[in-house]
């Protein structure tokens, strides 16, 4: 395990780490305005969301050893597109009107194919994990990935970003992402070594095990798109109306990954019951805030939203 933890822990680490990192370094090419961040949400989310599904589907339709040599060759790649530094050409802007475009095809181009590969290293790795150590729950390593990514975002403003310049950020970044890179090759011979398995013994023993009905599968795909919907409206509540700090981009994020670390680290941290009522109080008072508009106290709101948006990722 300790392979596969250190991997892990080291991706979702850089993972989010960029986000700030990125966000603040463009932030002034655009305004200063709130929206640049909730753009640059946008694109983290959907990234994120392709690194999942890149990791499914390769799972599913390429032997393991086919999956290590194509997860190495985009690796490789990823290395080569570094710095993830944008040209100062990215700066002019011609539109004249919303930037947005403007915005999400520089984070493409500057950081798409290596935030890419990173946001598939925890449903990979936990795969590979499955397949190297039969009888072990790869669940917990994901309550990891998620405690790497935490600290990651609580660093950054405390330490990274206030001892060291961008560019200096930058470069600290990329040599994370070629230690990273080493742990994720050590991790991939592992797999190689694994005997191959017998495709008809593993369908066979696959079949044993009921499959998820199709309401099922509906609610894993709605439930945590709207946990996901919710923290973009909250951090987008937050920054523009309430107060335009950028400690509150990092903080409904921060919570965001606490409820993915209590939910994966085992059930007993989860009451349906208690966290209904939870709910309930909580867009009770999320209808007074925004009755109250500017008229409650700043701190009020953000404790009001911030815990709005926890408890309902949680039952998310």
């Amino acid at each position: 395990m300790p392979a596969f933890a250190l991997t892990i822990f080291a991706g979702a680490f850089l993972l989010f780490q960029v986000q700030p990192l990125i966000g603040k370094y463009i932030l002034p090419w655009f305004g200063g305005g709130p929206g640049v961040w909730t753009t640059c949400m946008l694109f983290f989310q959907m990234l994120l969301l392709g690194g999942y599904a890149y990791a499914h589907t390769v799972s599913r339709k390429l032997s393991p050893r086919a999956q290590a040599i194509l997860h190495l060759v985009l690796l490789a790649a990823a290395l080569a597109s570094l710095p993830i530094t944008p040209g100062d050409r990215w700066k002019s802007y011609a539109g004249g009107g919303d930037p947005t475009w403007h915005i999400l095809a520089l984070l493409t181009v500057s950081l798409g194919l290596p935030y890419l590969v990173l946001s598939a290293t925890g449903p990979l790795m936990q795969e590979w994990f499955r397949r190297t150590t039969p009888g072990v729950s790869p669940y917990r390593l994901y309550a990891l990935s998620n405690v790497g990514s935490l600290l990651a975002l609580i660093s950054y403003p405390f330490y990274f970003e206030t001892n060291f310049t961008r560019k200096a950020q930058a470069q600290f970044w990329s040599w994370g992402l070629v230690f990273y890179a080493v742990c994720c090759a050590f991790c991939a011979w592992k797999v190689w070594r694994q005997p191959v398995t017998n495709a008809t013994e593993t369908k066979a023993a696959e079949a044993d095990v009921p499959g998820p009905t199709g309401y099922q599968r509906l609610l894993w795909l709605l439930l945590p798109a709207s946990a996901s919907i919710l923290l973009l409206a909250v951090t987008n509540k937050m920054c523009q109306d309430v107060a335009v700090i950028p400690f509150l981009w990092v903080l409904p994020l921060a919570l965001y990954l606490v409820t993915f670390i209590i939910s994966f680290d085992g059930p007993r941290w989860y009451s349906r019951f208690y966290y209904t009522l939870a709910l309930v109080a909580a867009m009770i008072a999320v209808c007074q805030a925004l009755f109250e508009g500017a008229d409650m106290a700043i701190v009020k709101q953000v404790v009001i939203y911030s815990a709005t948006m926890f408890v309902g990722c949680m039952i998310c």
